[in-house]
């Protein structure tokens, strides 16, 4: 190689070194799948019998007591009447134009993936409150996970367990699930010192401080974190429905490739509905829920 060309050409590895590598790492990957995959997918049985049991529960329910029973969540959750009447149209409006039965499944493995995103996120945040070595490690992973193409997380979910409920919701969790960990760290490491001290010196054990002070006062950031992770679980139903996920991103994908324009802006315009309606609720909900914390330390 002369000179000029080494200055001009990367040096690159030998194409065949990079074969064998790519090989290898592709037969590991693949010798591991069909080894424990079956066993894997075992393992997230009672996922998918739960995830089949919850999403047939919306379908088969009568609609006018599922919207009853949204309604009466959000007016408990916000005590706002206009907020209510406003998801009650947005209800109606979605069952009326006949989307009623995806919604119902997007929400499921929307609730599904919040419930589990939050039981894995908030003790991993906490951890990372109370750790700055874990902090440190747990924080690239986020940024991984952050800034991975969404299309990535499909690859090896999708080679170990097949395409189906289990891999999206899988693959949805990943993807929504940094912002409740980050919240949640950042939330309990923003509780006032002075209020720990003053706690430690009523005698309060660590635990007591976690759950009776640092929690509480951290609550409206975790919610923020919450929130931010149902806004990223619903940008990934889209994508997750490659991969057999019914609900309101199949109806989506199949107007991209059969460019039907109607049907993906009418889901698409759903989708925006649900995003609103879980943004507003859960904001509703933390903003009530600060007041009463500050009402009741003055």
């Amino acid at each position: 190689m002369s000179k000029a060309s080494w200055l001009v050409d990367f040096p690159q590895m030998d194409r065949a070194d990079l074969l064998f590598i790519r090989k290898t790492l592709d037969g590991a990957y693949k010798n591991f799948s069909r080894s424990y995959g079956d066993v894997i997918e075992s393992l997230f049985d009672p996922l998918l019998y739960f995830l089949v049991w919850f999403e047939k529960l919306l379908v088969n329910s009568p609609w006018w007591i599922i919207i009853a029973i949204i309604c009466g969540l959000v007016f408990s959750a916000t005590r706002s009447w206009k907020l209510t009447l406003g998801v009650l149209i947005a209800f109606l409006l979605i069952g009326y134009f006949g989307m009623w039965e995806n919604t119902m499944r997007t929400m499921s493995i929307i609730f599904v993936c919040t419930l589990i995103s939050i039981a894995v996120g908030i003790p991993i945040g906490i951890m990372m409150s109370r750790s700055d070595r874990a902090q440190s490690i747990v924080t690239p992973i986020l940024d991984i996970m952050q800034t991975m193409p969404a299309f990535v997380y499909l690859i090896p979910v999708v080679m170990l367990l097949g395409i189906g409920k289990v891999p999206g919701v899988i693959a949805v969790v990943i993807y929504a699930i940094p912002p409740v960990i980050r919240l949640t760290n950042l939330g309990i490491r923003l509780v006032d010192k002075e209020v720990l001290e003053a706690a430690t010196a009523y005698g309060a054990s660590s635990r007591q401080r976690l759950f009776g002070v640092q929690l509480p006062l951290a609550l409206p950031t975790i919610m923020a974190g919450i929130n931010q992770t149902i806004m990223m679980a619903l940008a990934m139903v889209v994508i997750a429905s490659m991969i057999g996920v019914k609900g309101l991103g199949q109806p989506v994908l199949r107007s991209i490739t059969n460019q039907y324009f109607t049907i993906g802006l009418f889901n698409g315009l759903a989708i925006v509905a649900l995003a609103i309606v879980f943004d507003r609720v859960s904001q509703a909900y933390g903003k009530r829920t600060q007041r009463h914390l500050e009402g009741a330390q003055q």
